[in-house]
């Protein structure tokens, strides 16, 4: 049918155009239509006014494909963490053809909610029936009115949490928060209220994030456990496909991403892919992921790993998953 589709197609350009040149002039065309939302490039925040700009492909055969399908409310979210490696989850689910995410991260729950559904759904790329449509903002899992709001969308939405070692994923942020603003005080004088009696600051978010357990129940009051998959961030490193696995199997698809599509970066440290979305080039995560860690006073790591301890422990038996971080 496609091939009959364009042989009527480039047929009738030259012939009609003929006809229009001998008889009366042509009616002027209709203006194109607005490009349909495109997700941003792998490994890139891209914001979506950037989305919302970038052109649609001009041939006649991708404006046949990207034309298919239809937006639709996400099936599946990754609600958080920030530095677990959602970013990381995210690229690699999109090698899959039976998912289809937005690349840059809608926050509709946390910051833009009062712009209602209808806004939400056109961010949304086009799925075929069978298709599972993802987005992730990792702030979600920390934002006290998400749950509630993600329910109130849908009670059926698969929810995925990347985790990670609380005491490491701190330090990330702050190596994250440090290159944006290299002024900024110590790692060791930002997590003590007071570091003679070895007070934790727990209002300091690099520090608040990671009792999970905490947050966790917050979301247990709208949905139940096994609505949720946790994805241990240092699994993601160590073995991707076996973690891919996992969450293939919690979506409901067939496992088709594997360890065929995974090589592992020894500059980077991490798993990069071999073939990105849309790409037969091999792809990692941009500069921004993997940045190194500045040294932190040993002393004051043990601190954080022992205030953690209870928090881990009861997160453990919330999931059912010994993560391994003590």
């Amino acid at each position: 049918m496609l091939f009959l589709w364009l042989y009527m197609f480039y047929s009738c350009a030259g012939s009609c155009a003929g006809q229009a040149a001998r008889g009366s002039p042509a009616p002027p065309r209709a203006a194109p239509p607005l490009p349909p939302l495109l997700p941003g490039e792998p490994g890139e925040e891209s914001s979506l006014e950037e989305q919302r700009a970038a052109p649609d492909a001009g041939s006649p055969i991708s404006s046949f494909f990207n034309g298919s399908g239809t937006k639709r409310l996400p099936q599946a979210i990754i609600i958080g963490v920030k530095k677990g490696g959602t970013r990381a989850l995210l690229e690699f689910l999109r090698v899959h053809p039976d998912v289809r995410a937005v690349g840059a991260e809608p926050h509709f729950f946390d910051r833009n909610y009062e712009r209602g559904l209808a806004w939400y759904r056109d961010l949304m790329p086009k799925t075929l029936e069978g298709q599972i449509t993802m987005e992730k903002t990792p702030s979600y899992f920390v934002t006290k009115e998400a749950p509630a709001r993600i329910s109130s969308m849908s009670k059926g939405t698969k929810l995925i949490v990347v985790v990670r070692d609380p005491v490491t994923r701190a330090i990330s942020d702050y190596t994250q928060t440090l290159s944006k603003k290299p002024d900024i005080p110590t790692f060791e004088s930002l997590t003590f209220k007071n570091r003679t009696t070895g007070l934790i600051d727990t209002s300091w978010s690099a520090i608040q994030i990671g009792i999970y357990a905490k947050h966790l129940e917050n979301w247990l009051l709208y949905f139940p456990i096994g609505q949720i998959l946790f994805v241990s961030g240092e699994r993601l490193i160590s073995d991707p496909a076996g973690e891919l696995g996992r969450v293939q199997d919690f979506l409901g698809l067939k496992r088709i991403i594997t360890d065929k599509h995974f090589y592992f970066n020894k500059t980077k440290g991490f798993p990069c892919l071999k073939k990105a979305e849309g790409s037969s080039k091999p792809h990692c995560l941009g500069k921004t992921k993997g940045r190194t860690h500045p040294d932190i006073d040993q002393e004051v790591v043990q601190r954080l790993r022992n205030f953690y301890r209870p928090f881990n422990m009861k997160f453990y038996q919330m999931t059912g998953q010994d993560f391994g971080w003590d």
